[in-house]
């Protein structure tokens, strides 16, 4: 035993014990939906069409309310406070995916999110601006090197293809080209 481990360990002589018994486990079983919500935004940002999903697997209908109903108005809620953002939504997408991914995948990734097609249409005119210096970037982290066969150039272009890049970025990159040719 270290000698922290044993200092630690040993209660002050003159502490005041804690006022009634201290509960070994905190269950969250009870939390309301609003709490339930709140939670899981803490963890990362959600739309609402998530956060609908994810209670809906939680929540049960009561004799007040349906489930729906319990979720709709905890989202209104939410909502109103500004604790539900579907632009801080697009944004944390674009900063955490888009130097992994291209924008046809960022596109699939919004949508699922259930964002509004304009917001979509906007944050992947962000992404489409990077689009060549963050395939490069990939493909240099992963290969470094330019292909010496053509199985290895197919092989590196079905990579960055199934990352979501364009094709006329897929050419420039692989082929070591400046710019793609034909921009989307």
């Amino acid at each position: 035993m270290s000698r922290w481990a044993f200092r630690c360990s040993t209660p002050k002589p003159d502490a005041p014990a804690p006022p009634g018994p201290v509960p070994a486990v905190v269950s969250f079983g009870a939390l309301s939906v609003k709490g339930r919500a709140l939670r899981y935004l803490s963890q990362r940002e959600h739309s609402r069409l998530e956060l609908e999903q994810k209670l809906g697997r939680r929540v049960l209908d009561t004799p007040e309310a349906s489930a729906a109903a319990q979720i709709g108005q905890a989202l209104d809620e939410l909502s109103a406070h500004g604790l539900i953002c579907a632009q801080r939504v697009a944004e944390s997408v674009l900063t955490s995916r888009a130097p992994r991914y291209g924008v046809h995948r960022l596109r699939q990734t919004l949508q699922a999110k259930g964002l509004d097609a304009e917001l979509v249409a906007a944050t992947l005119a962000t992404a489409r601006a990077t689009e060549l210096q963050r395939a490069r970037a990939l493909w240099l982290r992963r290969y470094g090197t330019p292909a010496a066969s053509a199985a290895d150039r197919a092989r590196q272009m079905r990579f960055l293809a199934g990352r979501g890049f364009d094709g006329a970025v897929i050419r420039a990159v692989v082929q070591g080209g400046g710019e793609p040719d034909d921009p989307p």
